[in-house]
């Protein structure tokens, strides 16, 4: 609170939890006054009390605390804020900033497994979205660094120590499996052909599809974009331009928008869509267009499961509707000349490491180019 007494300004902060009584400053100069107490509000935010108000340390702020302002300020993935919930209710209610160092993590991983059980995707899961967090308020200063980001390659798989010490409390050790399922010989055609309606040899009638018109463009822009599935099935026609041949992704899972290059592929059965649609409509009949989780994972399920069913008709044992995703990404390693970078922004993955496991095909490719 700020007002003029005489020749003074007057200023009053309070900050409850942080400070016993209330401060009182008085400047002749206003400027020199605002400026001042701008700095003691921004240190106080922080949760710091400067010295020369009588405090002898940093009042640290909790990791509860840092989360809530990270939630605040920052546009992050749809499912961190359930995902941070989940690792707050697992960690001490008095958690500060300060305590989270290599130690502690390396430790809180090992709880993870050992005391937890959990697979090694869940944990990367809860590891990822508190590391983001950790970035952010890193950025701010709030922590001098995210002591997430030291953790070792491969640090959710279950050593063979942790497997003992699961195995103490009767547990069993999570397998570390990472999907790399990709279209089969044959399988894409036979894909096509159930989209287009035909009768597979062993069934006595073809299955039947609601919009498949907009089932078959689905699949094409999955393997044509490497989108995932809740990217394409929000999609508006005002995100699309194909004149410049761009999707824009305005809200992507990781939190960040992008841009996607429309092949000419896509292009041309994406004007055949949006001949007669209108600005603001939804480019696939699916989603009702409420961006609250349940609502979105509606649909995604939904969607996953008339896949599952062509894809079970078009006999593609173990293929997900996500594992189209890693095809596409794969074929933009194997045909095009790309970089890592180029291909990543493409994608959406946040880091090139996300994309090391794609070196190899890479390699493949120049050893059939050998004599």
């Amino acid at each position: 609170m700020k007002r003029r007494r005489g020749d003074a300004w007057h200023y009053t902060v309070k900050r409850a939890g942080l400070l016993p009584r209330p401060l009182y400053l008085s400047f002749t100069d206003e400027a020199e006054g605002d400026e001042y107490v701008r700095r003691v509000e921004a240190l106080l935010d922080r949760g710091v009390v400067p010295d020369e108000f009588g405090a002898k340390r940093e009042l640290r702020p909790t990791l509860r605390d840092g989360v809530r302002r990270y939630l605040a300020g920052q546009h992050v993935a749809a499912d961190d804020p359930k995902v941070l919930g989940v690792v707050l209710q697992r960690l001490p209610m008095d958690m500060r900033l300060a305590e989270l160092s290599f130690t502690w993590a390396t430790r809180w991983v090992g709880e993870l497994k050992r005391k937890q059980n959990l697979a090694p995707s869940t944990i990367r899961k809860h590891v990822g979205a508190l590391s983001r967090c950790l970035d952010w308020l890193a950025g701010h200063g709030d922590v001098p660094f995210n002591a997430l980001r030291s953790l070792p390659k491969g640090y959710a798989s279950y050593t063979p120590d942790d497997a003992a010490a699961v195995a103490q409390v009767e547990g069993v050790a999570k397998d570390d499996v990472e999907r790399d399922r990709r279209l089969e010989l044959g399988e894409e055609a036979r894909i096509r052909a159930v989209l287009d309606g035909m009768r597979p040899d062993d069934r006595q009638r073809a299955l039947e599809l609601r919009e498949a018109d907009a089932l078959r463009l689905l699949f094409e822009m999955a393997l044509e974009s490497a989108m995932r599935m809740r990217e394409m099935f929000t999609l508006s026609v005002d995100q699309v331009d194909l004149k410049r041949r761009t999707i824009f992704l305005d809200k992507t899972k990781n939190g960040s928008k992008r841009q996607v290059p429309i092949t000419t592929v896509l292009r041309t059965q994406l004007a055949v869509r949006l001949k007669s649609a209108e600005p603001g409509e939804l480019v696939f009949p699916w989603w009702d267009g409420d961006a609250r989780l349940p609502s979105l994972r509606r649909t995604t399920s939904l969607l996953s499961r008339q896949f599952a069913r062509v894809f079970s008709a078009a006999k593609c044992e173990g293929l997900h509707f996500h594992d189209l995703r890693h095809e596409a990404t794969s074929r933009l390693f194997e045909r095009t000349k790309l970089s890592d970078l180029e291909i990543a922004k493409i994608t959406g993955h946040k880091s090139l490491a996300q994309l090391a496991r794609y070196a190899n095909l890479r390699g493949s490719n120049l050893a059939a180019r050998l004599w």
